[in-house]
């Protein structure tokens, strides 16, 4: 496979000042120097990003991975080591990068195109596609400095991905947009790739990485630590985030603030025998628990994952509507599965407890249990995902 993106041995520094001379005098009683330290960002980081991949840059806040999406887009340039980009790029690293706040949206798109490279011939030819895209018609003649920042995030991404670049980089600002406006860009993501072009994108939401990258690099204190297949680094990395906070109880270790412990999880046939279950039909999902101490509104949940490690899909109280009010003590929540969608094997469940909000762990198990989908009679195709399909054909029968 062909490589988009070459780093080399990247080194970047930053001076951080603790006490700059803001005056003359100040100047000549340090003799013109100011107490600084150097800031090593990147730390001989070197890897390389495959054609037409999806790649995440993952890692905790100040790890670098966004300092070297900026040397990427040559935004920032390093002190060593070479960056090697094989295509034309576009860039969306900040909310409203490129744009004049006092301009239109209708202006801001020629301004914005034009930086990056288009010509005004092809932003009329596009300028359709790219209002379409960002959704923000209504107010295309208005002052960009009354948008809302998800406003600002739709028109710049539109922008830059009808530059039609052979490479995108893409900041955390995705995170900003709607529901609908994610699902547009993973889709337009997924597009990208099956035209052999190349995303590079740096996000703390995890899901959005599993859902958006195939390839991943771990970056931890400006060091490349681990690149590879995203679900595998996905996973070590959540493994490494929560052994800082994680405890042992139960037998299961458990990483959050611990008002409340989910105590085991089981998956059981509808009638709440357990066993396999078989595709296609009922399934309980039943999660037990503990409460310290009174909690108001938490949000409890779990997710299936393949023995692989690739992540196949969760649901929560609050994605059901469900609210549960104030938990206190020991208690069983469960949760029906009106159909199995996953074809016959082994599957792995990871439980959790959030706050209302779902910013604030309050427990989390990985692989709290393990259970087994049975084929229920039928042949099945390949896959994880089971589709029930009804087929029909209309037979036309020839005279002659």
């Amino acid at each position: 496979m062909s490589t988009a993106i070459e780093v080399q041995d990247v080194v970047k520094k930053f001076r951080i000042y603790h006490e700059r001379n803001q005056s003359l005098k100040a100047a000549v009683m340090r003799r013109g120097r100011g107490s600084y330290e150097d800031f090593l960002a990147l730390d001989g980081v070197s890897l390389e990003v495959p054609e037409a991949s999806s790649f995440a840059l993952i890692g905790d806040n100040g790890s670098g991975k966004s300092t070297l999406l900026k040397c990427m887009a040559k935004i920032l340039f390093p002190e060593s080591g070479n960056i090697t980009m094989n295509g034309r790029v576009a860039a969306l690293l900040e909310v409203g990068s490129g744009f004049h706040p006092e301009l239109s949206g209708r202006d801001n798109i020629y301004l914005n195109g034009s930086i990056l490279g288009m010509s005004r011939k092809e932003i009329e030819r596009k300028f359709d596609e790219i209002v379409d895209f960002s959704g923000v018609e209504q107010f295309i003649d208005q002052p960009v400095k009354n948008y809302s920042s998800g406003m600002y995030v739709r028109l710049g991404f539109s922008v830059a991905i009808n530059v039609e670049p052979e490479i995108l980089l893409v900041d955390e600002v995705l995170a900003v947009g709607d529901a609908a406006f994610q699902e547009k860009c993973t889709e337009k993501f997924a597009t990208f790739k099956r035209e052999g072009r190349t995303v590079v994108l740096v996000s703390h939401s995890l899901p959005s990485v599993r859902a958006m990258a195939d390839t991943a690099a771990w970056i931890d204190h400006g060091r490349l630590r681990e690149i590879g297949p995203a679900s595998g680094v996905l996973e070590r990395y959540e493994d490494f985030t929560h052994a800082s906070t994680s405890t042992t109880y139960g037998g299961l270790t458990h990483s959050g603030t611990g008002e409340i412990r989910i105590d085991s999880a089981e998956v059981v046939r509808a009638d709440g025998r357990p066993g396999a279950v078989a595709v296609g039909e009922p399934g309980i999902v039943r999660l037990r628990y503990t409460a310290t101490e009174a909690v108001t509104s938490p949000v409890i949940g779990f997710a299936f994952e393949a023995t692989d490690g690739t992540y196949l899909g969760a649901t929560n109280t609050r994605d059901a509507g469900q609210v549960l009010g104030v938990v206190k003590g020991s208690g069983t929540i469960e949760c029906e599965i009106p159909s199995v969608t996953l074809h016959p094997g082994s599957y792995l469940v990871t439980a959790a407890v959030t706050d209302e909000t779902t910013t604030h762990a309050i427990d989390h198990v990985r692989d709290i249990t393990r259970f087994t989908v049975e084929n229920g009679g039928r042949t099945w195709s390949g896959g994880y995902l089971a589709i029930p399909a009804r087929w029909s054909a209309a037979v036309e029968v020839s005279e002659g």
